[in-house]
């Protein structure tokens, strides 16, 4: 095993046995300074984060955006200090903070009438896990898919924390059948797929405007939409002073699999606004947009492919 792999696992195994322990206004500090020290070293990371709010907030000046990178990733601390303290926090407690804040709940109980799933699509905003928990305890399980970390021990100990929380998780590559296909048998079944859907720079994303400027997305959620005739709802997350916002918007028409592409932009304009509302709880700390790629990335997604939905 390399030393970078035993150093993640370390770091990981640490953070979820001790910040558990260590009383939360401790925690809350520690992770801050962390935050902040992150914003004053302006590493990689920090400087993409600072490039991509640059345009959610093109009207900023040069001292607004630092502090806007700086409570970003304040956000982003806090987003990491509860998903190592949540298997022991009270869940219903959690169910309770977030149903007092959410908004659109009735969007969602329409579409679960309706008997043909329901697709939940989000961005990488605030915090997923802790909405999950309001999800479960709400609807109860719901499926999402998780990206194969490496090494493969630190992947299962991921797929471990969130399954505590009574999610079903798939791998999104190597497992038994294909997670898109179990995924379809869940919307059948009258279930909830939650899928992050704000990033997906390979050749199978889908081209889209966002904010302004060229990108792509996943077209998995609406793709599912279109092959089982689930719903298309998008949800928006944030942070609130003491706890945690949940907007459940209408949902998308996808009219059919030559719809793909429409629908992956109406949802781009929805997460566009919701992630406008809130920025400093994006948590976008990679390359987005196709202009800040390298030219040889951009050539390579420049190449032409069958489109998805024709296929």
């Amino acid at each position: 095993m390399r030393i970078g792999d035993r150093l993640a696992i370390w770091g990981y195994t640490a953070g979820w046995r001790l910040v558990r322990v260590l009383p939360a206004g401790v925690a809350r500090a520690l992770f801050r300074f962390g935050a902040d020290l992150a914003a004053r070293r302006a590493g990689p990371g920090t400087l993409r984060l600072r490039a991509n709010l640059a345009r959610v907030v093109p009207q900023a000046g040069p001292a607004e955006l630092d502090e806007l990178v700086r409570q970003s990733l304040r956000s982003y601390a806090r987003y990491w200090l509860e998903a190592f303290r949540l298997p022991s926090m009270d869940h219903t407690a959690i169910h309770g903070a977030i149903d007092a804040e959410v908004t659109g709940k009735e969007n969602l109980a329409a579409a679960l009438a309706e008997g043909n799933g329901v697709v939940l699509a989000l961005s990488h905003s605030g915090n997923w896990d802790a909405a999950g928990v309001w999800l479960v305890g709400e609807h109860g399980k719901f499926a999402t898919v998780a990206e194969r970390l490496r090494p493969e021990s630190l992947y299962e100990r991921f797929v471990a924390y969130r399954e505590s929380l009574g999610f079903e998780i798939l791998p999104a590559a190597g497992g038994a059948r294909p997670a898109s296909a179990i995924l379809a048998d869940r919307l059948r079944d009258n279930g909830i797929v939650c899928l992050v859907a704000d990033r997906d720079l390979s050749r199978t994303g889908i081209p889209v405007t966002f904010f302004g400027e060229q990108t792509r997305m996943p077209g998995g959620p609406a793709y599912l939409a279109a092959r089982t005739g689930a719903t298309l709802l998008p949800a928006g997350l944030w942070f609130t002073e003491h706890g945690w916002g949940l907007r459940l918007h209408p949902p998308l028409r996808v009219g059919g699999v030559r719809q793909i592409a429409a629908a992956t932009q109406a949802l781009a304009d929805v997460l566009a606004a919701d992630i406008a509302a809130h920025p400093q709880d994006w948590h976008m700390l990679q390359h987005l947009w196709i202009s800040d790629l390298s030219a040889a990335r951009q050539e390579a997604l420049a190449v032409k492919e069958e489109p998805r939905e024709r296929r």
